[in-house]
């Protein structure tokens, strides 16, 4: 059975919004109202409301860096996680934590990279060789 995961959260400007996930990140939009808008977020669905947006903080210890707390993201394996990477990169996004290698050699060797969306939700992106290592201790 395949379980999709979905997260609702808030967003100040749709059109912002629909150019950053759409645009930038290639996500595919779905249904929308005047108030907000569904896209499928690398095969699950996030729904982007019109609203404040939750606070967060760099209070996350990972490594030698404190990362926003809190965020979302995705799993990606590396050759989608560097075509992110780039697409990003030329759209001229800030990057929180830039595209970078963490626990290398270790289980769990991964690629991350923390940046935020126009309205402040920040978003983290996972790349692994592959998504078995996922869990790897």
């Amino acid at each position: 059975m395949r379980s999709l995961f979905h997260l609702a959260f808030h967003v100040t400007d749709l059109e912002a919004a629909r150019r950053f996930y759409g645009g930038v990140l290639g996500c595919r939009e779905g249904r929308s109202t005047d108030t907000w808008v569904d896209f499928d977020f690398f095969g699950h669905q996030i729904s982007l409301h019109l609203g404040a947006p939750f606070t967060s903080a760099r209070t996350g210890h990972v490594g030698d860096h404190l990362v926003p707390m809190p965020h979302f993201g995705a799993i990606l394996e590396l050759p989608e996680w560097h075509a992110l990477a780039a697409r990003v990169r030329a759209a001229g996004v800030v990057f929180v934590l830039e595209p970078q290698v963490r626990f290398a050699g270790e289980p769990g060797e991964q690629w991350t990279m923390f940046f935020h969306d126009p309205s402040g939700n920040p978003l983290e992106f996972k790349g692994f060789a592959s998504l078995d290592a996922v869990y790897a201790t």
